[in-house]
């Protein structure tokens, strides 16, 4: 198992944050397993692409709700590094 839950919505309320926000999160480290996805597809094209982290935030985001961990923004990175066999990855956690 690579997520917790595999789901294809947001179910936190809107947190209003841009990329200048989200910059301002340090990262840390989150299990992969205790993620759940906002997002239920996947773009091979975006997942196999060498620059796929050269335009946006290197590090995932994830939302902390009611608990739950959900990964908000970099579906692709997370699966990237499931594949390399990593159980943990470094993102950006806004709790709300």
């Amino acid at each position: 198992m690579i997520f917790k839950l595999v789901g294809d919505e947001r179910p936190y309320p809107e947190h209003g944050l841009g990329h200048r926000e989200w910059a301002q999160i340090p990262p840390r480290q989150v299990r992969l397993d205790a993620l759940i996805t906002t997002k239920a597809n996947l773009d091979l094209h975006s997942l196999l692409a060498k620059d796929s982290t050269f335009y946006g935030d290197l590090f995932p985001h994830v939302v902390q709700w009611e608990g739950e961990l959900y990964l908000e923004d970099g579906l692709h990175r997370a699966l990237r590094a499931a594949l390399h066999q990593r159980s943990v990855l470094h993102a950006r956690v806004l709790e709300l």
